[in-house]
């Protein structure tokens, strides 16, 4: 359980407006089925709106109040951002101590910054730097020259390869991998040899790496995840990879080499890039989508499918292709009846 708060403050903390009872006192926060007497709730869709007459909760985030319902509401703009600020309240993160286990491996040339923390089992190479308040847990591999900003999160057993530049505010949740080899191989007669991979990854200031995600370090020059962009958990980006500011990829797109992908883009999970592709600003792909060529938003901003056309376009086709079997049987029907003719 955590703290108890009085709506008329909880509003106050999330940025949100009291429409209720200020007084009623809540201790928590739950799912809208699920929220009971004392909790907070919220409602994002308001096609669950239905929902809200049923609930036992205390307060409802909303962005409106709903007609004949018991609770409270604490209305916002942005029910999702109210939201996520009402969770911060009742579950503030907590800290590992400061400092240095006597169990993590440091070479003697690595910077840890003030109120750092660096868990037992970490292995710490030479020239490492790590920012002021950065916590890094056990298990955690940082090679040669690596730098990690302030305010970070590295969970266990995070790898992050020689040269690679973390931003301040990143968190890389658990098993990622950063800056391992570049898929490159030039065929010869005797097999494949490897491409020596000599470039780096740079990730940019709050950006968030989900568990198992790998990117790679690039063949000459940078792979880059810029400003603000969330990757899921199993998310594949090649060698030289560069990602604008505030994307989004969902579990296990694959995001083939020297693909450039613009500010704000959406990607759905399992989606497929090929190589060398530029992918506009704003651009949304459906899950699943297979991209053999850039897209621009400015034909269509959605994209779905394999291979990807404009989502109406998909729509469409997904309403048609179960008819096909019908049509091909009477297709073959007017063409058998037209031979028989044809025979007379």
């Amino acid at each position: 359980m955590g703290n108890e708060f009085r709506l008329s403050e909880l509003a106050e903390r999330i940025g949100a407006r009291l429409a209720g009872e200020g007084d009623a006192v809540v201790h928590g926060i739950a799912p809208i089925e699920e929220a009971g007497p004392g909790e907070v709730t919220f409602l994002a869709n308001p096609k669950y709106a239905r929902f809200v007459l049923g609930t036992k909760a205390t307060a409802v985030i909303a962005k409106a109040t709903v007609e004949g319902a018991q609770a409270s509401f604490l209305l916002a703009d942005n029910p999702y951002l109210a939201f996520a600020r009402a969770v911060e309240v009742f579950h503030p993160p907590e800290r590992l101590p400061e400092g240095v286990s006597p169990l993590a491996s440091m070479h003697p040339s690595a910077r840890i910054g003030a109120g750092a923390t660096v868990s037992p089992f970490v292995v710490v190479e030479e020239r490492v730097s790590i920012g002021d308040r950065t916590v890094v847990y056990p298990g955690v591999y940082l090679g040669k020259g690596v730098v990690v900003g302030e305010d970070c999160l590295l969970y266990p057993n995070v790898v992050l390869y020689h040269g690679v530049r973390i931003g301040s505010r990143v968190i890389l949740h658990a098993g990622c991998v950063i800056g391992s080899d570049g898929f490159g191989f030039a065929p010869t007669a005797e097999g494949y040899r490897k491409i020596p991979q000599v470039g780096t990854v740079e990730i940019g200031d709050d950006v968030e790496i989900g568990a198992n995600t790998t990117i790679d370090r690039a063949a000459l020059g940078v792979t880059r995840v810029s400003r603000g962009t969330k990757l899921d958990n199993l998310v594949q980006v090649g060698h030289n990879v560069v990602i604008g500011e505030d994307t989004v990829i969902a579990a296990q797109a694959g995001i083939s080499g020297s693909c450039r992908i613009g500010r704000r883009v959406m990607i759905g999970g399992q989606a497929g890039l090929a190589g060398h592709l530029e992918i506009g600003d704003g651009v949304m792909l459906g899950a699943k989508s297979g991209v053999p060529a850039s897209l621009d938003a400015s034909e269509s901003r959605a994209w779905s499918g394999i291979p990807a056309m404009p989502h109406p376009v998909w729509l469409r086709l997904g309403k048609l292709l179960p008819k096909l079997p019908e049509l091909f049987r009477r297709v073959r029907r007017l063409e058998e009846s037209g031979k028989t003719k044809s025979e007379e």
